[in-house]
């Protein structure tokens, strides 16, 4: 069984498309499962789909409650897409990496 179709065309076309950095923010709060989840899930789909093109910080919002409120952080694990523009948040484990993809414009909707 292969990947869905949206996928694999994101793929293809991140082979020959621009090289574009890209930046992003994950609070979590402490050492939970569900933030080691969303640590995992984010290094992941970094390194499949953005290898070398990416900047990833993982802020604990027990240790940093002044970025976290900088960014108006509600709820943890929260994804934040800073560059490029334009902004974008994700809440939760970022298990669903279809969902993930196409939340921070990074694989286009399908109807």
């Amino acid at each position: 069984m292969g990947e869905p179709a949206p996928l694999k065309a994101f793929e293809e076309n991140l082979a020959g498309g621009p090289k574009e950095r890209y930046t992003f923010r994950l609070y979590v709060t402490g050492a939970t499962a569900r933030s080691g989840r969303a640590i995992e899930n984010a290094k992941a789909l970094c390194e499949r789909y953005l290898r070398g093109r990416y900047d990833l910080e993982i802020v604990d919002i027990y240790q940093r409650p002044d970025l976290a409120e900088g960014d108006a952080i509600l709820v943890a694990p929260t994804l934040i897409k800073q560059r490029p523009l334009p902004l974008r948040r994700l809440v939760g484990d970022l298990s669903d990496s279809e969902r993930v993809l196409v939340r921070l414009d990074l694989l286009p909707v399908t109807p």
